[in-house]
């Protein structure tokens, strides 16, 4: 399985350019299937879905989903569970509490139960007429195909639109989901939803939403305790045995990211500058502890034309260059190397609250010239964290260089928020203000 959200159907796909008329064509489509004549247009992967679930005893016409636990029981365990810790940064990422707010965003534990609910008074109302509350269970068994089920069912992010769902109560709903996962195992530690009106999906819901889980996962690892053996600490057994630390005695590789001239060094020597090829690839190797296999790294940085043995030849010219600073099977980098990045450096103020100094260290977007797309999320990740982060230090003078800047020029938000915090006659304001006009032109034009 190639890694990259599940296209749940085969429709010419006007979701986003005539989502009513997409809609009709899709209940057409879920009319007929449920009725006993399956459309030809539905992908099969969406037919076995909808198989289960009515193999289950979900009713297509009114079901209810399952309750595992009453919302107060479901809101006492969210508190103990492990992504409480994201949460704050997530609803900062994607939740949408204002009056006129449309989506919602959901966070589940690993089986679909629902944990979390953020969103405006409206969108909740909405929800709760679906029982789309905590302790409720979306998981396939609990309430049919949904986007939720699919992203865990297979491990894949997936976006439904519609009548893909299989319950026609659902079918105002367009729902994008990916399983957040632990950083060091790899396993399922909930999903992230964020659902709404069908109108309301829009081609950047699906990189949202990964955005997002790329946000929690990068948290989790930060908060993962240390690795222990025989009741101490890796440290403390690297000191008992030999005087020194385990990561003192490893070679440091440092990746300069951030900008258009990626390079690398290792242990402090000369920068050897990097093809944006090499750097993209250890830029992914950076983001995920587990590894990749030749096949992921293939597909992520080149799209379907990708091949394994591409990615075999510019392991091999990166070692030629750094040493043996990456294993295989799956490409992962050796336990005898730290990596640190001038991009995990801002994530890092940024984790420990100093946001001043992680937009001084942020000095530019991370690969400003790679159109891989999963580059394109982790760039656009970072820049919202950092934003986001800066929109909520309160610090108009820290929001103001923000929007000067490349990476904050169109950031409207927080140049609003520094002019309602200083004043709009404010001289400092004057430029920002004239720069936004500028942005929303050429946003319009």
């Amino acid at each position: 399985m190639r890694p990259e959200s599940r296209s749940i159907t085969p429709l010419p796909d006007l979701r986003f350019s005539a989502p009513a008329e997409y809609a009709r064509a899709l209940r057409k489509a879920h009319e007929a299937t449920v009725s006993g004549t399956p459309n030809p247009h539905l992908s099969p992967s969406l037919l076995k879905s909808w198989q289960r679930s009515l193999a289950l005893g979900i009713n297509p016409d009114q079901h209810r989903p399952v309750h595992r636990h009453e919302v107060s029981e479901a809101r006492s365990l969210s508190a103990g569970h492990r992504l409480a810790a994201v949460m704050p940064a997530l609803s900062q990422l994607l939740a949408d509490e204002t009056a006129t707010g449309r989506h919602l965003l959901i966070v589940t534990d690993h089986e679909g139960e629902v944990l979390w609910r953020v969103g405006s008074k409206q969108a909740l109302k909405l929800a709760d007429s679906l029982e789309f509350v905590e302790g409720a269970d979306w998981s396939e068994s609990g309430v049919g195909t949904n986007a939720i089920s699919e992203a865990l069912v297979t491990g894949l992010p997936a976006q439904l639109f519609s009548a893909e769902h299989l319950v026609r109560t659902h079918h105002d709903w367009a729902c994008t989901a990916s399983p957040i996962r632990d950083p060091l195992t790899g396993e399922v530690v909930g999903v992230l939803d964020v659902s709404g009106p069908f109108e309301s999906v829009t081609p950047d819901s699906l990189r949202l939403v990964r955005c997002g889980v790329r946000l929690a996962e990068e948290l989790l690892k930060s908060a993962a305790p240390p690795v222990s053996t025989g009741g101490r600490t890796g440290e403390a057994e690297g000191l008992a045995a030999g005087g020194r630390s385990e990561s003192s005695a490893r070679s440091q590789l440092t990746l300069q990211l951030l900008g258009d001239a990626p390079s690398a060094a290792l242990d402090g020597g000369n920068r050897r500058p990097l093809t944006l090829r090499r750097a993209e690839i250890l830029a992914l190797l950076a983001s995920r502890t587990q590894g990749w296999s030749a096949d992921e790294l293939a597909y992520e940085i080149h799209g379907d034309s990708g091949t394994a043995a591409a990615i075999r030849t510019e392991m091999h010219r990166i070692r030629s260059i750094l040493g043996s600073v990456v294993e295989a099977n799956p490409y992962r980098f050796s336990s005898t190397v730290r990596v640190v990045t001038d991009a995990s450096l801002v994530a890092g103020h940024l984790r420990d609250g100093r946001v001043a100094e992680a937009f001084a260290a942020y000095r530019a977007k991370l690969l400003n010239r790679s159109s891989t797309l999963a580059v394109g999320f982790m760039r656009d990740e970072l820049n919202e964290a950092v934003g986001a982060s800066i929109r909520a230090s309160g610090d108009a003078r820290l929001m103001l260089q923000w929007c000067t800047s490349d990476m904050g020029s169109s950031d409207t938000a927080a140049a609003a928020t520094a002019a309602a915090l200083m004043g709009p006659e404010d001289p400092r304001c004057q430029l920002v203000s004239a720069r936004m006009e500028r942005v929303d032109r050429e946003l319009r034009a």
